[in-house]
């Protein structure tokens, strides 16, 4: 009993051990969640777009975790993603589609929104060091209300290049949202310490897209 009871502990080891390799590796952070400081729309026209570095070497990159301003009772279900070498989508696309996000470790702030870590995962994508432009757009939400990118400054930041630059196709230049870019790399390189994330703005066209596209 006592040699089946050993085995089993020492299979259970072995899984984990192949397992743990697959958990995808932070590859660039801008910082942890602010949620009080102010947000981007990233639906209703609205496209707000953030730099980010790779530095760990040629790297795949599988996905995205960023900070969600939400009304209270609203879920996030998708959002278009870019990945390119210029903001807002210009220049080489590495990556375009629509991918589906989890929501979790939601909280409500002091404006009465809901902000929620938001994580996706998206068809693998080769990266090579250098500084790319994550752009965000066309998000998909339960009750159809603006849904926004939260604004960090990059505060806390830890990746080579940080803090992000960043625009918004309206506004221009604005400071930079909370997100992670997740994935594994060869390892060749300085690795980010693990970051957490972060949104906020809201849109309509016209006199009124111009009140409402920066939330605060």
């Amino acid at each position: 009993m006592k040699t089946r009871v050993c085995l089993l502990t020492l299979f259970a080891g072995v899984v984990l051990l192949i397992a743990s390799p697959m958990a995808a590796q932070v590859l660039y952070e801008n910082g942890p969640i602010s949620g009080e400081t102010d947000a981007w729309t990233f639906n209703e026209g609205f496209t707000p777009s953030d730099s980010f570095t790779i530095s760990t070497g040629t790297s795949t990159v599988t996905g995205l975790s960023f900070g969600a301003w939400l009304s209270q009772g609203d879920v996030l279900q998708s959002a278009q993603v870019e990945l390119s070498s210029g903001e807002l989508g210009s220049g080489t696309i590495y990556f375009n589609g629509v991918v589906n996000f989890a929501q979790s470790d939601c909280f409500l702030n002091n404006y009465s929104y809901n902000v929620c870590t938001e994580t996706g995962n998206f068809t693998p994508t080769p990266l090579a060091n250098g500084t790319y432009w994550l752009t965000l757009q066309n998000g998909v939400d339960t009750l159809g209300d603006p849904v926004y990118w939260d604004e960090n400054d990059g505060v806390g930041c830890h990746s080579p290049g940080c803090p992000s630059e960043a625009t918004e196709s309206f506004t221009g230049s604005i400071p930079s949202e909370a997100f992670s870019i997740l994935g594994s790399s060869s390892g060749t390189g300085s690795t980010p310490e693990p970051g957490s994330l972060f949104l906020f703005s809201s849109g309509v066209i016209g006199v009124a897209a111009l009140l409402r596209r920066k939330l605060l």
